[in-house]
């Protein structure tokens, strides 16, 4: 090796570290407010801790997870968990924000400015702004009932027979907007000379739909599945300000079942290990997303 090759050498390995000198106080502060905490999270799982009552801090190992499993309303709220998501994300806001996406496309100017302007208003609303108005629709003598009223239909409590259902279609109105931006940008980018030359091979309507706008948005599709499942997994604030969870716990997914052990009932220890399923839970889902996206390019 030459000396200017030997220098040139020195000199790049002396401006490493000035490389990341930048990017040290972002990562002190990832350190200290994330990865801090989260670990202290998992070390409280393994925990008896309570929020009242014994002061005492005992190491459990694995009895809050055996817990969580053989325990009959973390099963129910793990099934409630899976409706919600597919009910509301999968096939809600997904499905719709898709159709909303494909008919704005071919919608005049004002009818997508005033579609959009509604859809994304829903979404830029609080959540607990948007789950009390979701509150009144659903209620007894609410709005939906007085629409079925004056269609001279019987109406009911909804958020007492069927409130699962009721909290699942709040996410959907609450969320579809994101789902329809991305779609809406997806669709955008498909030539318009594919979709003419498929309308000349007669390939039209559903056809067209089926076998050429879909598998060209495929990666759209699945990461608008991906990042709309997390969301979902995580939505409380929605469900607790609509059911409460209730009634009994007929609409208490895993996010309120863990609010209610960790601070409802004081077992700060058993409601970090259900955070800690619910993580897994996600986690699962992320990565059969990421391998049928995988499997597709």
């Amino acid at each position: 090796m030459s000396t200017a090759s030997r220098t040139g050498t020195a000199q790049r390995g002396r401006r490493q570290p000035a490389r990341w000198l930048p990017l040290a106080p972002a990562t002190l502060l990832l350190l200290l407010f994330l990865a801090g905490p989260i670990c202290y999270c998992v070390y409280i799982a393994f925990t008896n801790m309570q929020l009242t009552g014994s002061s005492h801090t005992d190491f459990v190992g694995l009895a809050n997870f055996r817990r969580a499993l053989s325990d009959a309303r973390f099963r129910n709220a793990v099934w409630l968990t899976l409706v919600f998501t597919f009910v509301s994300s999968v096939f809600g806001q997904n499905t719709l924000g898709l159709a909303l996406a494909g008919l704005m496309r071919r919608a005049s100017r004002t009818v997508r400015t005033l579609t959009g302007a509604l859809v994304i208003t829903a979404w830029v609303l609080p959540e607990i702004v948007a789950a009390f108005l979701l509150y009144a629709f659903f209620r007894r003598e609410g709005t939906l009932d007085a629409v079925l009223s004056w269609l001279h239909l019987p109406g009911q409590n909804w958020l007492f027979t069927l409130p699962i259902l009721a909290v699942s279609f709040a996410n959907v109105w609450r969320g579809t907007a994101f789902s329809m931006l991305i779609y809406s940008a997806a669709l955008a980018e498909i030539p318009e000379e594919i979709t003419e030359a498929a309308e000349v091979d007669g390939a039209s309507g559903w056809r067209a739909v089926w076998h050429i706008t879909l598998p060209m948005i495929r990666r759209s599709i699945g990461t608008n599945l991906m990042l709309n499942t997390l969301q979902t997994l995580s939505v409380f604030g929605l469900i607790w300000a609509m059911t409460r969870g209730g009634p009994g716990d007929r609409s208490q997914t895993l996010p309120v079942f863990m609010y209610d052990q960790a601070f409802t009932k004081s077992l700060i220890g058993y409601g970090t290990a259900v955070a800690l399923l619910l993580l897994l839970v996600g986690s699962l889902f992320s990565v059969v997303y990421l391998r049928l996206m995988k499997v597709e390019v």
